[in-house]
């Protein structure tokens, strides 16, 4: 599917779906536990699907109700009769998946594998490999001379060793053996080198505790320590607004002449990527932050009452610089490098090492597609620098060094990439607007993406 969009101001109300990162982890904790757990709110994106489906094979079983775009999904536990899995755990394209089930399913005695789709396939599995083995597995990638999926795990585990791990890799992994540990005997303990995406580490531990485990972290998260509850008990529970997809209405509104509301926001602060809030106020973005009613009012561009004409710039900053450190909330690299080619002034995007390690190498993939859109874009190992420019200066006149257009841009079916860049495409004054090829990816996290933000802000995305 290819979108196109062309310059367009936004209005009116939109809730995002449930949070990717909270669905996920309620579905293989309910999976562990003994009962019927209800989950409310939770998002029907194909990472989710990928999950739900992927529990039965180890003896749970869910109900979407009338369809999968059903509000509450019921879990029926594994509990005591969880197994290892019965067939091949395919997670399609989800990291999450892959990174929370293989170190659960390496709890039980006897080999699993796990394998998903080309995307998933690019992804590195040797991390998690090398943890298990540190726990007393045999895991290995299935080819030969290969760090990726296909991906075996024979089992048990235990928790009779302490586990040394590189934290900057990926949290998920472990997250991962935070959840296994919810099935050892005695307490696992994790020791970090230079520990990156703390706030999902922080996430964990909260799911973990409400289903009765002991868990502590150090403040540096340098150290945790998970010891499982006698018995895994269901819940209900609620999935919160996905700060994720949140970013993508509140950039696009930003960036154009537009006044929205971000309806249900999760006001809990288990989700680092609402420090976007901040990063983008530091400019002067016009975000008033209602917690009373768990929602973003957004004014950019003409509808600001900042007094600054929506103008965004890092004029007022040190050394004149945006500085944006995405360790604990990397995913926002997409979103914040559109907002940053429209701010005045250079930003640094930092401490981003882990970005090309996820669907694509986003770090190359954001520089080559924002190129391709007039964008200056700096890279290094683990960082971007993008010099920007606002529309307008300072007295409202056109900024002459505005030279943003448009162009067609590969999504490399990565769902932040398109959702970010179609975004990009309705604050450029180019007839020919953006087109972005094999949009269908936006699925992964936020279904209907496109439709919905037609429906509820009259984005004007058109498919061509």
């Amino acid at each position: 599917m290819k979108i196109k969009s062309v310059r367009n101001n936004l209005s009116g109300k939109i809730t995002v779906p449930g949070s990717k990162s909270h669905t996920i982890r309620a579905l293989m904790l309910s999976c562990l536990a003994d009962g019927t757990s209800r989950i409310s709110n939770p998002l029907p994106s194909a990472d989710c699907i990928s999950a739900a489906n992927a529990i039965p094979l180890m003896g749970a079983r869910i109900n979407f109700g009338e369809g999968k775009e059903e509000k509450v999904w019921t879990v029926s536990g594994a509990g005591k009769n969880i197994h290892l899995p019965s067939d091949v755990v395919n997670v399609g394209d989800s990291g999450s998946l892959l990174y929370f089930m293989s170190p659960i399913a390496a709890t039980f005695e006897g080999a699993s594998i796990f394998t998903g789709d080309e995307s998933l396939r690019r992804r590195p599995v040797y991390h998690v490999a090398d943890v298990l083995n540190q726990l007393g597995a045999n895991a290995f990638c299935a080819v030969p001379g290969t760090k990726t999926c296909p991906f075996v795990v024979q089992g048990p585990i235990t928790a009779d060793n302490t586990v040394h791990t590189e934290g900057s890799i990926s949290s998920q992994y472990i997250s991962g053996l935070m959840m296994a540990a919810m099935r050892l005997k005695g307490t696992l303990k994790i020791e970090l080198t230079n520990p990156k995406e703390t706030p999902y580490l922080t996430m964990t531990k909260i799911w973990l505790e409400e289903f009765g485990a002991k868990v502590k972290i150090s403040d540096d998260f340098k150290h945790i320590e998970v010891t499982a509850p006698n018995e895994i008990k269901a819940k209900d529970f609620s999935i919160p607004s996905d700060w994720e997809a949140v970013a993508f209405p509140l950039v696009a509104a930003l960036i154009t002449d537009s006044e929205i509301t971000i309806e249900n926001i999760d006001c809990s602060g288990s989700q680092g990527d609402d420090k976007i809030v901040e990063v983008l106020q530091s400019v002067g973005a016009d975000i008033e932050w209602d917690k009373n009613k768990a929602e973003l009012i957004v004014r950019g561009g003409s509808k600001s009452r900042l007094g600054n004409k929506g103008r965004l710039s890092a004029e007022a900053l040190p050394s004149g610089e945006l500085h944006v450190n995405l360790s604990g909330f990397p995913d926002a690299i997409c979103a914040v490098s559109v907002a940053a080619c429209f701010i005045e002034g250079k930003t640094y995007i930092e401490d981003i090492a882990v970005c090309r390690r996820k669907e694509t190498d986003r770090i190359k993939v954001l520089k080559k597609e924002l190129k391709k859109l007039g964008a200056v874009v700096e890279e290094g190992d683990d960082f971007m620098v993008i010099h920007g420019h606002s529309p307008i200066l300072k007295d409202g006149s056109a900024n002459k060094d505005f030279a943003l257009h448009g162009g067609i841009i590969e999504s490399y079916d990565d769902h932040r990439v398109a959702m970010s860049l179609a975004c990009m495409g309705l604050a450029i004054q180019d007839a020919n607007g953006v087109v972005v090829n094999d949009a269908e990816c936006c699925a992964v996290s936020f279904p209907d993406f496109f439709n919905k933000m037609n429906q509820a802000l009259n984005a004007g995305f058109a498919e061509v």
